[in-house]
């Protein structure tokens, strides 16, 4: 049912955008053969609209991957910065979050790590809609921040870092075998706001995957059952996207993400001091208007790499900022 409600909706909004350019060509056509100067302007102003709604449509034709249109998880780790890049995290989470609601996704926090004194060490949120995945897989990677730390008091710039790391929901059409006695179980007190039952019982859940070493957690539910059954989905989906990721690596198409978050391995800057600039160093595209960036305005970043991805290539050769 899912994959027919996307199919129709493909050709309704083809059949519609046909039907909107007829019109509007009628409507320039016949402006300029009465003089009509209103009719022509209106028939050029819905020529506009219709070209941003074919480059929209275009984009997502370039989400036909096999895991694109599920849900996804979204994991930020701060890296080398101390508290600065703890802070850094919590900013790159709240950038995602707030990319997610401009786009109507349905946002649920997994798991939350703080930092020693400010921020967070990492989190998990989980990002549900309508290809969520296909969007958000080009963010994975190490993010870089300079700006005038507002934990130093000499105001001087810092540098930090800190990654995300994107990995699709697996859903009942992917079957991923799991042995459990690979897997490492470990019960902990979940830490923060969650009531006395959370903080006084070992309802928080770490699977380890020995052969892989992926980690997974859950501690955002109130029972230990809850948290085991998400923190299973969680290593189910993790084991597949390095599936995924063995594959795009045979194809030389491998996103350069899980690698040390620091100096070297930046797919992003962000610049808020001296100057206002955020530079993608894959595709090159520039935004001058940081602010909106953390904001959620992601789009442009993400078509780039999309259509990188899909036309092939690797990463540019685009200089960092200073």
């Amino acid at each position: 049912m899912r994959e027919r409600t996307e199919l129709e909706d493909r050709l309704g909004s083809m059949e519609k955008m046909e039907r909107e350019l007829e019109d509007a060509i009628t409507l320039v056509e016949l402006g300029e053969m009465e003089g009509d100067e209103s009719a022509e302007t209106e028939g050029i102003d819905q020529l506009k609209g219709i070209k941003a709604e074919a480059e929209r449509r275009q984009v997502e034709a370039l989400l036909s991957g096999e895991a694109d249109a599920n849900d996804t998880y979204i994991e930020v780790h701060s890296g080398a910065g101390g508290t600065e890049s703890c802070d850094w995290a919590r900013m790159l989470l709240r950038m995602y979050t707030r990319w997610a609601e401009r786009h109507k996704f349905k946002v649920e926090l997994i798991e939350e790590t703080a930092g020693d004194e400010a921020g967070i060490k990492s989190a998990t949120i989980l990002v549900k809609g309508h290809n969520a995945h296909g969007w958000a897989k080009t963010e994975s990677g190490v993010h870089r921040l300079v700006r005038i730390s507002p934990f130093d008091s000499n105001a001087r710039r810092h540098t930090s870092f800190a990654s995300a790391w994107v990995y699709p929901v697996v859903d009942d059409r992917i079957d991923i075998q799991i042995n459990e006695s690979d897997c490492r179980i470990d019960t902990y007190r979940a830490s923060g706001a969650g009531g006395q039952h959370v903080n006084k019982t070992d309802s928080a859940i770490r699977i380890t995957h020995i052969p892989s070493g992926i980690v997974v957690a859950c501690q955002m539910e109130r029972s230990q059952h809850k948290n085991r059954a998400t923190a299973w989905n969680m290593m189910r989906a993790r084991l597949y996207e390095q599936e995924l990721e063995r594959r795009q690596a045979e194809t030389d198409k491998l996103n350069a993400a899980k690698t040390d978050v620091g100096w070297g391995h930046q797919i992003r800057s962000y610049v808020l001091q001296p100057y206002q600039m955020v530079k993608d160093l894959r595709t090159g595209v520039v935004s001058g208007t940081p602010d909106e960036v953390l904001d959620g305005d992601l789009d442009a970043f993400m078509e780039a790499a999309l259509a990188q991805r899909v036309h092939g290539g690797g990463p540019e050769n685009v200089e960092d900022v200073e």
